[in-house]
């Protein structure tokens, strides 16, 4: 009896895990629990062991896939990776992960829509959250619910190079969508180098707090905005090309401290250089290359912008004071095709006229933005697309 009972146990316990393998989820730990096994066809689920991808499949992402603390996702040169679960179908990596895009500049990482008739908007997008100082205090991603922000500006999430984000930024509803790429709180060990977002339904790339440098960008045929940064970024960049002039779109660059506390510290205080950003003139409600508001401080130089309603535009009395101690500052500008340089707006949105304000920027005709003045710089051709 003993026997008989004990190999129906055995038996049943077989079933049960044979049962379990077929239904579970698309990431689980081999035999050995030392990696995970990802259907190529079928990917989400968590990834709580380091794995390396394989650049011979394409990934089917079908929702979301969440690289845990303690994890690494490794992405070799040549892969794709298909979005086909709309909203679902995202890559977050979570506080102490890190993603580790290995590109080339003749074999880029590409994350892309898995529809037939690809749009904006088909998928979700790259979201990455880190430790690094947020002046909100930090709190749960807007997309994915994840824990960023912290105390460790100096915070390593990983190394991307040359990736291409396709077809993102779905929208969950009129308030909430995703970035093309999304960065929570990312500390500056983290590497972030030749990305290009192209067609995405919201921003292209948002820096949310944090401290994380990234260079070479280019943000392409984006509903929202081309580049946005709030919390505090306390980052930087060089060699950022933005492209909207498709008569959509709204600002090249948003440029917040943090809309519920214009004041709060750590001030959001990027060095920019490099840039070029060409919109599609007096289009839309927010037709500004640049927008410095809500108290962000920033100094950006070397910069063409061409064909947008309004150059610069300055929003709120503690923007207007970063004015005054040269915190916030523009240097070496050239405007193309654009009729107003500069507009001041206070706290009450009124605006303001004072020569002293015009100090925020100088000019320079000889600005050669991204490398090339109003055209697609050496350095961001040949991995990219949609630029002509």
């Amino acid at each position: 009896m003993k026997k008989s009972f004990l190999k129906r146990v055995v038996l049943g316990s077989t079933l049960f895990i044979a049962l379990f393998a077929i239904i579970g989820t698309s990431c689980k730990p081999d035999d050995n629990g030392d990696e995970n096994i990802i259907d190529h066809n079928d990917w989400k689920g968590d990834i709580s062991e380091s794995v390396s991808l394989d650049a011979s499949k394409v990934y089917k992402l079908s929702g979301l896939v969440k690289v845990k603390e303690g994890a690494t996702l490794t992405v070799p040169a040549g892969t794709r990776i298909e979005g086909v679960g709309g909203t679902s179908a995202a890559i977050i990596v979570e506080q102490g992960a890190k993603i580790n895009i290995n590109g080339t500049a003749s074999s880029p990482v590409i994350m892309t829509s898995g529809l037939n008739n690809p749009s904006r908007g088909d998928w979700g997008g790259l979201v990455i959250c880190g430790r690094a100082t947020c002046n909100s205090g930090g709190g749960m991603s807007e997309v994915g619910d994840v824990a960023y922000g912290g105390n460790n500006d100096s915070d390593n999430s990983g190394t991307i190079r040359y990736l291409r984000i396709e077809y993102s930024g779905a929208a969950f509803n009129s308030e909430k969508e995703y970035n093309g790429l999304s960065l929570f709180g990312v500390g500056n060990a983290t590497t972030i180098e030749y990305v290009q977002i192209y067609e995405n339904a919201d921003d292209g790339i948002e820096f949310y707090g944090g401290t994380v440098t990234a260079n070479h960008l280019v943000s392409s045929k984006i509903e929202d905005d081309l580049f946005d940064w709030t919390e505090g970024w306390r980052g930087g960049g060089q060699n950022w090309f933005g492209l909207n002039n498709g008569g959509f779109g709204n600002r090249g660059m948003e440029c917040d401290n943090w809309s519920s506390d214009f004041a709060a510290s750590p001030r959001a205080n990027p060095t920019i250089s490099n840039v070029t950003l060409i919109g599609s003139g007096d289009q839309g409600a927010e037709p500004q290359a640049l927008m410095l508001r809500a108290g962000t401080k920033g100094s950006i130089d070397n910069i063409v912008i061409k064909n947008w309603k309004t150059g610069i535009e300055v929003r709120s009395d503690e923007s207007i004071a970063n004015i005054s101690d040269n915190s916030l500052k523009i240097t070496n500008i050239k405007f193309v095709d654009t009729p107003t340089n500069l507009v001041v707006k206070d706290s009450n949105d009124d605006v303001v006229t004072d020569e002293s304000h015009n100090a925020i920027y100088t000019e320079n005709e000889n600005a050669t933005g991204a490398g090339n003045g109003i055209n697609v710089p050496s350095w961001a051709q040949g991995w990219t697309i949609g630029l002509e």
